[in-house]
């Protein structure tokens, strides 16, 4: 089921280009901030550096849980969605896990998005703690 507003029209080739760029900008952070702070940290520079590559962006936007026809608010919020199109979890924390991959991939589905990052800034190298998932729509 795809949220309203969900950009299901761009292409895998937009996709790819704009989660290179999400990325580049993360890359920014970790290289301006290091590994070890909070996650709360990393979420507002990032906003920082997507709004400096002129990204639209939300920043802890609301996930309904949709069950049997009935919305209930049952807290999730996605840390960050860019251009309405890639979810971004971001983490600092030891390693990613597979609870973690499964989180973005409830995510994923709950609102309709079909490609999600996987952040971990608690790395020494940033590309070391990144995975892209995508939603099998």
């Amino acid at each position: 089921m795809e949220e309203p507003g969900v950009d299901a029209r761009l292409t895998e080739a937009a996709l790819n280009e704009l989660t290179e760029k999400i990325i580049g900008a993360a890359i920014a952070v970790h290289r301006e901030l290091g590994p070890g702070l909070l996650e709360s940290a990393y979420e507002r520079c990032l906003a920082y550096e997507l709004h400096e590559r002129a990204l639209g962006f939300e920043i802890q936007k609301p996930l309904p849980l949709v069950y049997k026809g009935v919305h209930l608010d049952c807290g999730f919020r996605m840390d960050v969605v860019v251009e309405n199109a890639v979810v971004v979890e971001i983490k600092s924390i030891d390693r990613i896990t597979r609870v973690h991959v499964a989180q973005m991939l409830s995510y994923l589905k709950l609102s309709g998005h079909r490609v999600g990052l996987l952040i971990n800034f608690n790395v020494p190298r940033l590309l070391d703690g990144v995975r892209r998932l995508v939603n099998q729509l």
